[in-house]
């Protein structure tokens, strides 16, 4: 066995920094510790150091100088007490126990006589813990462990996982002085639920060897505990600790626990409760703490809107070739009746690729028979990338026209900051669509107690898009959350945890919105320029091509809320556009309106406001009409609906709908104020269904039974 003098340096680290002022009265000092770049402070005024200027220590020292004043016969005897008790805890024989003893007490004694603990160390070398006895006693660090000493001054300003506690009022301390004052230091097992997690942690508290005494009061290492619980410490700007769990989410001022002179920072019992939720209770028969963790067996949410990555690493690159064709349709139509002959009418489709883009042809046939009948109703090339677009062909204008003959020609797409929607198959391709965002970033705000745990999740599932833990100001805030669906609005739910606790139940409130379309991401642009003739129909495949049109534009995303757009456009003659998308964060409104200038101005504006799930308005103008429309779901299968036109009569009525498993059932009547009454009914039962419409001109019925 190695020479005991290796003890020597844990052993004083652990007996100098536990030894209370006076022997008679040996109730613990939960003294302020608090550090500075220079100092450690690890006074009392309730409980003074005997030692002059004891606590402080230059902390770029391993130890640094301690002065000592003389201390009283009492004293001494409860030092040498609980030197014997800690010699007897070690698994070394009598002869190295008595050695260890005469060194510990030269030790003690050389620090009296202000000899600095670095100096003995350097004297007497590295003193550390025989590898025998590591291999011997498995709990030789809970026996040894060092306390926040002259010895651990280094490792603590290094590491700074533990804040320093504040010094308790002199009332707060004088009662914790009281319910602790027959405490002591044992050795417990520590359990999480039925587990063991840790055979030995030792904890100041007190049994009677049948039950706990004081139970709520009992002191627990910071750093078992943590360990124990596999919490996750992450140190904040504000000195604050975040602590993270598959079930927790908080945060603690590591100022506001308490600090034992040999365990260091500790948790008390009635601390767990209140920080985690956590109930303990102490198990006399196994002797060990059992924690009842709420989360336990809980595994972590996962968070983010991040899709899983597609690897193509490994699979052969196929370039596709120079033309190509991807799907053709030829459709015949033959029609005929008594008396007269048959005539048949088609509809030719194809679709490819050509030069790394798309081509699209359609051909109307009005007489099959007559290949010089057959039209060339649409033909357009579109090539896009991720920045711009190009079609060339027949399309629709970006701005509204008021021609009744089809536009051909070239138009041009520059994009900035946004991606454009998915199109879903192959053939024509509307320009107007390729100016609009697929996802726009908003923001959801809102205010909540400190300390809770606000998520962000999906109004459907679970999975979880943000999260975030609000501090002292009251708000939480979630930014760029993704829109994705223009037409129906995207719908998440914001769900917040009380304390942080997972295992709570939490308020849950509903965070709906849409997109406009043509709305752009903040600080996004598009360009557009097209040019080209009108086409007239007449006897040939193609028409006649004449009167030029043509215009440019742009949009700026000025902000998630707001979208404005400028252009001019010639169409039979110059004109000015202006272009507004609308979507406020605090008002369920939606704006979209366009104007063209000219002698007579043509305004086209759609205009919702969705106040709740249930009640819906809308209000759409165009050059000949203006539209009014409002639904009120009064509950679930029931509906009011009212709808005014300024160029028809204003009605309203009612709307049932009701499904089950082999039977659904949709009703529909309405009653305007020109006393036309219109109805709708569909009704399903297994195979077998009944549809009827009917107005102020008749009716039609229809009966079906489906065979399969």
């Amino acid at each position: 066995m190695k020479n005991p003098l290796f003890y020597l340096s844990a052993f004083a680290v652990c007996l100098f920094c536990a030894t209370p002022a006076k022997a008679k009265n040996p109730t613990p000092d939960f003294s302020e510790e608090t550090v500075t770049d220079e100092k450690i402070n690890n006074t009392s005024p309730a409980n003074p150091s005997p030692y002059k200027g004891e606590g402080s220590v230059d902390a770029s020292q391993r130890g640094g100088e301690v002065k000592a004043t003389n201390a009283t016969s009492d004293q001494m005897n409860h030092d040498l007490l609980s030197l014997e008790e800690r010699l007897k805890s070690l698994p070394i024989n009598e002869a190295s126990r008595a050695d260890l003893r005469q060194r510990l007490i030269e030790y003690r004694e050389a620090i009296k006589s202000r000899k600095t603990l670095s100096s003995l160390q350097e004297k007497e070398g590295e003193l550390g813990l025989p590898d025998e006895v590591k291999s011997q006693d498995s709990n030789w660090r809970q026996r040894l462990k060092a306390t926040r000493s002259t010895d651990n001054v280094a490792a603590d300003l290094a590491q700074k996982t533990q804040p320093k506690p504040e010094t308790p009022t002199p009332e707060v301390k004088s009662e914790l002085q009281k319910k602790t004052k027959d405490f002591s230091t044992f050795p417990v097992g520590l359990s999480v639920g039925k587990r063991n997690v840790k055979p030995s942690v030792i904890i100041r508290g007190q049994e009677d060897g049948t039950q706990a005494i004081n139970f709520e009061n009992w002191l627990l290492p910071f750093d078992d505990v943590i360990q124990a619980l596999k919490l996750d410490l992450k140190n904040l700007p504000d000195g604050q600790l975040e602590v993270r769990s598959p079930g927790l989410v908080t945060r603690i001022d590591p100022k506001k626990l308490r600090n034992d002179p040999e365990l260091g920072l500790v948790f008390s019992i009635q601390d767990l409760n209140t920080l985690f939720g956590i109930k303990a209770q102490f198990n006399i028969n196994d002797y060990a703490i059992e924690l009842d963790v709420p989360w336990l067996n809980q595994s972590g949410s996962r968070i983010g809107q991040a899709e899983p990555p597609i690897i193509l690493e490994g699979i052969p690159r196929i370039a596709p070739g120079n033309f190509s064709f991807g799907a053709i349709e030829q459709k015949l139509n033959a029609s005929g009746s008594e008396g007269t002959s048959a005539s048949y009418r088609g509809d030719f489709l194809a679709v490819g690729s050509i030069f790394g883009g798309s081509w699209f042809v359609r051909t109307d046939q009005p007489n099959f028979q007559d290949a010089s009948t057959w039209r060339l109703a649409e033909a357009q090339f579109y090539r896009p990338n991720d920045q711009a677009d190009y079609i060339f062909g027949s399309q629709p204008t970006f701005w509204r026209s008021q021609g009744v003959s089809d536009y051909w020609g070239f138009t041009y797409i520059q994009r900035q900051g946004f991606t454009p929607p998915q199109l879903f198959g192959g053939g024509f391709v509307d320009p107007r669509l390729r100016l609009q965002a697929s996802q726009i970033g908003r923001t959801i705000t809102g205010t909540a107690q400190p300390g809770t745990l606000v998520r962000l999740a999906e109004a459907f599932g679970d999975r979880v898009i943000g999260e975030v833990l609000v501090d002292s100001s009251g708000i939480y805030r979630f930014e760029n959350v993704r829109s994705e669906n223009q037409y129906y609005g995207s719908s998440y739910r914001v769900l917040l945890y009380p304390e942080g606790r997972l295992t709570a139940q939490p308020e849950i409130r509903e965070a709906t919105y849409s997109i406009v379309p043509g709305q752009l991401p903040a600080g996004s642009s598009a360009l557009v320029f097209s040019g080209g003739l009108r086409r007239e129909l007449n006897n040939s495949l193609l028409g006649n091509f004449s009167d030029f049109r043509g215009g440019v534009a742009q949009r700026w995303g000025l902000s998630e809320n707001l979208t404005v757009g400028v252009g001019g456009v010639y169409d039979d003659s110059a004109r000015g556009l202006a272009e507004l998308f609308y979507r406020p964060s605090n008002l369920p409104l939606e704006v979209a309106v366009s104007a063209l200038s000219g002698s007579k101005w043509d305004v086209n504006a759609d205009i919702r406001f969705n106040p709740t799930r249930s009640l819906s308005a809308s209000f759409t103008k165009y050059s000949f009409s203006n539209r009014f429309n409002i639904d009120w779901r009064v509950f679930p299968g029931l509906s009011l609906f009212a709808t005014t036109d300024s160029r028809d009569a204003t009605g309203g009525g009612v709307q049932l709908n009701f499904s089950g498993r082999n039977a659904f059932t949709f009703a529909r009547i309405s009653l305007d104020t020109e006393n036309r009454l219109r109805w709708t009914l569909l009704q399903r039962l297994g195979r077998l269904e009944l549809n009827q419409r009917g107005n102020e001109i008749g009716t039609l019925s229809e009966f079906t039974y489906n065979f399969s």
